[in-house]
């Protein structure tokens, strides 16, 4: 039986743009595991209820229902061992999961102060009134006022967020060495985020991490750059 994913959409559903989902998708990929994937958007949440909770992405293994992108990620490697490993082998979750945290606390935060108004313009109407109210209510002012100075936060978020990011392919072409682990997805799926919902460049053409994007959305056969989205 093919695993299902429930997968966040814009208004247009095949705009798919949760770096959450991003994630778990290229997990997947990186599994070689086939998933049909199931458009899904903020206000539908009785589409999911039967996993407990109410965000994506949620993945149903025939029975099994997992929900959360690092769960699943551990179920993937834990349920089918024998195909390529997401964590690079024995002792590479740990480093892995702070890399993760590191996403969700530093990096995707800082990407919202560049897109978030972009993203909201993509929504379907139906997920405006909630998003635009919860997306306030946490970052404490309006999305226009929160991304108005995006130009000149760029400049620092390029210097001093991604210098730690930047030095590492000064050695290596992935964050997993010479091949890419669910470190990579990690990181990867904020830029994704980026490049599906807005059109404002985020990294300079000859940054290192340009070139290793460009690598991620190579990999698994181009499945990333064939995604509804902005060009880099």
């Amino acid at each position: 039986m093919m695993l299902k994913l429930y997968d966040l959409a814009a208004a247009d559903q095949d705009r798919r743009f949760s770096p959450y989902c991003w994630r778990t998708k290229m997990a997947l990929a990186h599994k070689e595991l086939e998933v049909e994937t199931i458009p899904w958007r903020f206000t539908e949440k009785d589409a999911i209820a039967f996993s407990g909770q109410g965000r994506v992405p949620v993945l149903v293994d025939g029975e099994k229902t997992v929900a959360d992108s690092w769960a699943i990620a551990n179920y993937l490697e834990d349920r089918y061992p024998e195909r390529k490993s997401l964590f690079g082998g024995i002792g590479g979750r740990a480093p892995t999961r702070f890399i993760a945290s590191w996403v969700d606390g530093a990096l995707l935060p800082a990407i919202a102060q560049l897109i978030l108004i972009d993203v909201f313009a993509h929504l379907h109407e139906k997920d405006k009134a909630y998003f635009r109210e919860s997306r306030e209510k946490r970052v404490g002012t309006t999305l226009e006022k929160f991304c108005a100075n995006r130009d000149e936060a760029v400049v620092q978020f390029r210097r001093t967020l991604l210098a730690s990011l930047r030095l590492a392919f000064g050695s290596q072409v992935f964050l997993g060495g010479a091949g890419p682990t669910y470190a990579d997805h990690a990181v990867f799926g904020a830029f994704q985020w980026a490049r599906a919902t807005s059109p404002f460049k985020l990294l300079e053409p000859d940054d290192p991490i340009a070139g290793w994007r460009e690598r991620m959305l190579d990999l698994y056969g181009g499945f990333a750059r064939k995604s509804v989205g902005y060009p880099v």
